[in-house]
C-alpha cells in the first residue's frame, strides 16, 4: 500500500515501511516479499553470493603479490639468514602492493559485470532496489578500507572511480577516500575535493532511504572534512568551507563563498 502526498504541486508516493508484501510480479515480487518478510535474515541469503564474488575478486587480486612472494623468498633460501628475513619483509609488502594495484583494477570489473545497477530511489531499505545499492558500495569499500590510501590523492585514484562509474572532469583534484556511491556522482572540470571530505549520495530519513545524485560544478572547492550528501548540486566556483555540511537537496549557487550568509560587522566602540 503506497499513501500520496502533495510535494510542491508533485504527486509523491510513499511506501508503507512496515509492509510485507511487494507490488512486483513474478519473481521479482517473491523475492521481495520473503525479503520483507524475513528482513535481516533474508538480507544475508540474498547477499551471500556477493560475499563469495568478493572473496573471489580479492583472491584474484592477491594471486600477483603471492607469486611475487614465493618467486623472492624461494631465491632467497640460500641468502644468510639476516638477508633472508629482509628478502621475506620485502617480499611480503612488495606482495601487498602488487595486490592494491591489481584490486583497483579487478574490483571495477567485478562491478561492470554485475547485472545489478544502481539507480535513484527512496524507499524500503529492505526491497530490491537497496541490494544494487549495497553491492556497487560493498564493492567501493573493498578497495577504500584495503588499499586506495595509498593512491589518494593521486591520478590513480581518480582513475578508479571513473572505473567505478563516477563522472570526472580535467584537473579535478581529488584528495579523499569516503566517497560512497560513486556511479552517481559527476564532479566537472577543475574541481578541488580537500582532505577527508565525504561525499554520499545517499540519506536516509524516517525509515526511507533515498539514494540521488550529486554533482559538483566546475572550477568548484570542497573544503577540509566537509560532507556532502544525496541530491545536492553545487554550482560552478563555489566554495563550501572546511568542516561544513551540505544537506540533501541543497542547491549551491554558482560563485558561493562560506558562511556568507552569516557575516556581520561589529558595533564601532569610542575610544575613550
Amino acid at each position: 500500500m503506497k499513501d500520496i502526498s502533495q510535494d510542491k504541486g508533485r504527486r509523491t508516493y510513499r511506501e508503507d515501511l512496515e509492509a510485507v508484501t511487494s507490488n512486483r510480479r513474478g519473481i521479482a515480487g517473491f523475492l521481495e516479499r520473503m525479503l520483507r518478510r524475513f528482513r535481516v535474515g533474508a538480507y544475508l541469503v540474498a547477499l551471500f553470493p556477493l560475499y563469495l564474488v568478493g572473496i573471489l575478486a580479492m583472491g584474484i587480486s592477491a594471486f600477483p603479490g603471492v607469486y611475487l612472494f614465493q618467486l623472492i623468498t624461494g631465491y632467497a633460501e640460500n641468502f644468510p639468514q639476516v638477508l633472508y628475513y629482509l628478502a621475506v619483509s620485502c617480499s611480503l609488502i612488495l606482495g601487498y602492493f602488487a595486490y592494491g594495484l591489481t584490486l583497483i583494477f579487478v574490483i571495477p570489473l567485478f562491478n561492470f559485470l554485475m547485472p545489478f545497477r544502481l539507480k535513484p530511489f527512496r524507499g524500503n531499505y529492505y526491497s530490491l532496489p537497496a541490494i544494487p545499492w549495497y553491492i556497487h558500495n560493498a564493492f567501493t569499500y573493498i578497495v577504500r578500507y584495503t588499499f586506495l590510501e595509498f593512491i589518494t590523492p593521486t591520478p590513480m585514484n581518480v582513475f578508479f572511480y571513473r572505473m567505478m562509474g563516477m563522472k570526472i572532469g580535467k584537473d579535478v583534484h581529488l584528495n579523499t577516500t569516503n566517497i560512497s556511491d560513486p556511479c552517481l556522482i559527476e564532479i566537472e572540470d577543475k574541481v578541488t575535493i580537500g582532505g577527508s571530505v565525504h561525499i554520499i549520495a545517499h540519506y536516509a530519513t524516517k525509515g526511507y532511504l533515498i539514494v540521488d545524485h550529486v554533482k559538483i560544478g566546475k572550477k568548484a572547492t570542497v573544503g577540509l572534512k566537509a560532507t556532502i550528501m544525496g541530491d545536492v548540486e553545487i554550482g560552478e566556483g563555489a566554495v563550501i568551507g572546511p568542516h561544513e555540511v551540505i544537506l540533501p537537496k541543497s542547491r549551491i549557487p554558482a560563485g558561493r563563498r562560506p558562511f556568507e550568509n552569516h557575516r556581520r560587522e561589529l558595533p564601532s566602540q569610542d575610544m575613550p
